[in-house]
C-alpha cells in the first residue's frame, strides 16, 4: 500500500501575524495565527507549518508565544521554524508545543547543527528548509528569508542535509513563492531522486491540478500551501477529493 500524499498548510509569520508576500517580498497581511490554525485543523490539513520567516533576517528568537497558541489548536502534527540556532532554542520550540522543527539559515552557516537535533529529537523530528531559485541548469540556495544567495547548489545541499540528519526536506521555490502558477515540479523532481527522505513541495500553488502535478510529475510527498488557504481560493477538502477522484492516495478529513 502506498503512503498518503499530504497537504500542508503553512503560516509564515512576521512577529505576531501571519503575512504572505510574492517572491519572499512585498509581504501583506494575512490574518491572525491562532484563528487559521483552528479553521485548517478543521479542514482536514495533515501538518501545519509554523515559519518565522523574519527571524533569521532580524536575528532575533522564535515567537514563542504565536507557536504555543497555535499548538493548543491543532491535532494534527506542528512544524515550527525561524531563528532556531540552537540546541537550546529548539527544545524551547518543542515545549512551547511543536512536533518537528524546521532550520534553514542557522543549518547553512552552521551544518553540524543537524547531526545535533537529530540525536536529540530523532531525524523524524527534523525538517531541512531549503529556499531554492533556478541559476542556469540548477538551482542555488538561498537564506535569510529568500533574500541572500550563497554558493550551495540545492541538489547538493539537501543530499548532505539528508545524510547529516533532517528526516524531511521542506523545498521552497523562490521563482514560484506566491505566483500560483503553479509548483515547480522540475525542481521539485531533482531534490526528490536525490535524497532518501520525504520531500514537502512549496512554492506556486493555485488549483487542484498545481497538487496532482507536483504528486505525479514532481514525485513530492507532500504539498505545502500559504495564501490560497488563508483567501479561500481552495478549500482543503475539495483539494483532498480532487486529488482522491484523480488516483492520489490522500487523508479525507471525517
Amino acid at each position: 500500500m502506498s503512503l498518503a500524499r499530504r497537504i500542508i498548510a503553512c503560516l509564515d509569520t512576521d512577529g505576531a501575524r501571519v503575512v504572505k508576500g510574492v517572491h519572499f517580498e512585498g509581504l501583506r497581511d494575512a490574518g491572525d495565527p491562532v484563528e487559521l490554525a483552528a479553521r485548517y485543523n478543521a479542514e482536514g490539513a495533515d501538518e501545519l507549518v509554523v515559519l518565522d520567516i523574519a527571524a533569521a533576517r532580524d536575528n532575533r528568537p522564535t515567537f514563542l508565544e504565536t507557536i504555543r497558541r497555535v499548538a493548543e489548536q491543532l491535532a494534527i502534527p506542528l512544524t515550527a521554524g525561524g531563528g532556531i540556532r540552537s540546541l537550546e532554542a529548539a527544545r524551547a520550540v518543542v515545549r512551547a508545543g511543536a512536533d518537528k522543527i524546521a532550520v534553514n539559515t542557522a543549518a547553512v552557516e552552521r551544518p553540524e547543527l543537524l547531526g545535533e537535533l537529530s540525536a536529540e529529537f530523532g531525524a523524524q523530528a527534523v525538517v531541512l528548509a531549503i529556499d531554492a531559485k533556478r541559476e542556469g541548469a540548477d538551482w542555488q540556495v538561498r537564506i535569510r528569508g529568500g533574500r541572500q544567495a550563497t554558493s550551495l547548489v540545492a541538489r547538493e545541499w539537501a543530499l548532505h542535509g539528508a545524510e547529516s540528519g533532517a528526516g524531511e526536506i521542506l523545498l521552497t521555490s523562490v521563482d514560484r513563492d506566491g505566483t500560483q502558477s503553479g509548483f515547480d515540479t522540475e525542481l521539485t523532481w531533482a531534490i526528490s531522486k536525490a535524497v532518501s527522505v520525504p520531500v514537502i513541495a512549496s512554492g506556486g500553488a493555485k488549483v487542484p491540478v498545481h497538487f496532482l502535478e507536483v504528486f505525479t510529475r514532481g514525485a513530492a510527498d507532500a504539498a505545502l500551501a500559504a495564501s490560497i488557504f488563508h483567501d479561500q481560493v481552495q478549500s482543503i477538502r475539495a483539494l483532498k477529493e480532487f486529488l482522491r477522484s484523480s488516483g492520489i492516495e490522500v487523508r479525507l478529513p471525517c
